[in-house]
């Protein structure tokens, strides 16, 4: 999934986004919204609120309505000092959203947040559509040969150590090399296996200090050398919380404005717990790309 550049302006809102899956395309130009759908009782902003077929079925439908490209499903919650929930428990959670949200919406391209390869396997089986891979392919070993099987679209996110232990003594400025070492060697062990289908997340707030999660979105121009399309994920993050010194909760304004810049600096794909505004910043940065 090369991004193709449709004319002459080094942004992502003259590229195109290709998804192949089956024998079905995806394709649109400009950037794309994902949504997040947590499964889990832990996250650290929507924990517990869609725990039951309604409340389920009601923010799915409040996602696409708002304009959603794809919704992301999680099932383990990976904020800071989160321990994992276990496999089983794991599918348990998700199998019948798929093939709920499937049924309900067979048009809905659905993300699947999993390092494991297992469930991975398990939810494409049952019509999901993508991968969102926190570990970058590290957690699970049969994941880069998986996804080569399958050339399923695949996020491969960055993150420095694992949820549990992330932000003891994380990342900071000095370091930043050693993320494009990382993405260097996966992208090239994926493709060796025959991914083509590749995102790119820095992985905003996964091990790193506020300043190193600023400087990545100061220069996400680095990572179009991998020539993939470019996610970006810090919607209501302490990397807002801890500069304004606010909550989660209270973080729509901060996530807006930080969610505008990365699209202003190539960012392909949004992935945000409140569409709408996204989609708002979405339109209104188009207006003024038209006119640079």
């Amino acid at each position: 999934m090369r991004i193709a550049h449709t004319d002459h302006k080094n942004n992502s809102f003259s590229q195109t986004t290709k998804f192949e899956f089956g024998n079905r395309v995806f394709e649109q130009k400009g950037p794309l919204v994902m949504g997040i759908l947590n499964l889990t009782p832990d996250s650290f902003y929507d924990g517990g609120m869609y725990h039951d077929e309604k409340s389920i079925l009601d923010r799915a439908i409040a996602l696409l309505s708002e304009g959603a490209d794809i919704i992301d499903l999680g099932a383990v919650s990976t904020r800071p000092g989160a321990t994992m929930t276990d496999e089983a428990t794991e599918i348990i959670r998700l199998l019948p959203v798929v093939k709920r949200l499937k049924t309900e919406f067979p048009s809905a391209i659905l993300s699947i947040d999993t390092f494991r390869t297992n469930v991975a396997k398990t939810m494409l089986d049952a019509g999901a559509t993508m991968i969102n891979d926190i570990s970058g392919g590290t957690f699970d070993a049969t994941m880069a040969g998986f996804i080569g099987e399958t050339n399923a679209p695949y996020v491969m996110m960055h993150i420095f150590r694992e949820p549990e232990t992330m932000q003891n003594k994380p990342m900071g400025v000095e370091s930043v090399d050693e993320i494009f070492r990382f993405f260097d060697r996966q992208v090239e062990l994926f493709m060796s296996k025959g991914a083509k289908q590749l995102i790119i997340d820095p992985g905003i707030g996964f091990g790193k200090t506020v300043e190193l999660n600023y400087y990545l979105l100061a220069h996400l121009d680095r990572f179009t050398k991998y020539g993939f399309p470019i996610l970006v994920g810090l919607s209501r993050k302490s990397l807002i919380n801890k500069v304004l010194r606010t909550s989660p909760e209270d973080a729509l304004n901060g996530t807006t404005v930080l969610n505008t810049l990365a699209l202003m600096h190539g960012a392909n794909i949004l992935r945000v717990h409140d569409v709408k505004e996204a989609v708002e910043a979405r339109t209104l940065c188009a207006m003024i790309m038209k006119q640079s």
